[in-house]
């Protein structure tokens, strides 16, 4: 099994930052890809940002040039979230595309962490 673990959520003004962090634990032979959801009240959960074990890159048109996704580890993301507008308050959840054994591959989710933006 498999777990992730957010943290660095929290009460922010427009225009200020915060990082998240993503712990990955638990049976894990690689991790493909590592990512960042959001889901606002009454909304879709939506794709904010994901990295290939490559180190390649995508991330939502609504966050570009102001989000990073980025790892320091094989088992570890973080996302770094600057110019925060009152629109990116939401619940981010950590998501893993993992395999686990050489014939098994699943995907993981965070508890998430709460962001908000206060205008």
């Amino acid at each position: 099994q498999v777990q992730l673990v957010e943290s660095g959520g929290g009460l922010v003004q427009a225009g200020g930052s915060l990082r998240l962090s993503c712990a990955a634990s638990g049976t894990i032979l690689r991790i493909h890809k590592l990512g960042w959801y959001r889901q606002a009240p009454g909304k879709q959960r939506e794709l904010v940002a994901s990295i290939e074990s490559g180190g390649s890159t995508n991330y939502a048109d609504s966050v570009k040039g102001r989000f990073t996704i980025s790892r320091d580890s094989a088992r570890k993301t973080y996302l770094q979230m600057n110019s925060l507008k009152p629109e990116d308050t939401a619940v981010y959840h950590c998501n893993a595309d993992v395999s686990d054994t050489p014939w098994h591959r699943d995907t993981y989710w965070g508890q998430g962490t709460q962001v908000t933006v206060s205008s």
